[in-house]
């Protein structure tokens, strides 16, 4: 069986080892782009600031400030958004850059 999915973006959970592997080897093989992740650093070859500034350099180009938004700031854009002071501001002018967080604890 051929599937093209060029352009297409996976998530595989589970894919440094056993059948997610399998799945994440495949996925690519086929053409898309897939995001790993494991339970230990050692595990996807990466630390978390390597990973979350590949992230922004391939998916967010445009990026002004060129690395992940802090929690802080994701934090902080949420409560202005829910703010009256909000109430004018359109949702293009509200841009958090990011994807990557370690923990929301």
């Amino acid at each position: 069986m051929n599937i093209d999915l060029s352009g297409k973006t996976a998530i595989v959970t589970g894919s440094t080892a056993g059948i997610g592997l399998a799945i994440a080897k495949g996925l690519a093989t086929a053409g898309a782009k897939v995001i790993v992740n494991g339970r230990t650093e050692g595990a996807t070859g990466r630390s978390l600031d390597e990973v979350a500034a590949a992230f922004v350099a391939a998916q967010r180009p445009s990026s002004i400030i060129r690395r992940p938004a802090s929690a802080e700031e994701v934090a902080n854009m949420v409560v202005y958004a829910a703010s009256l002071q909000a109430s004018a501001t359109t949702g293009a002018a509200l841009r958090v850059d990011g994807g990557v967080v370690d923990t929301i604890a």
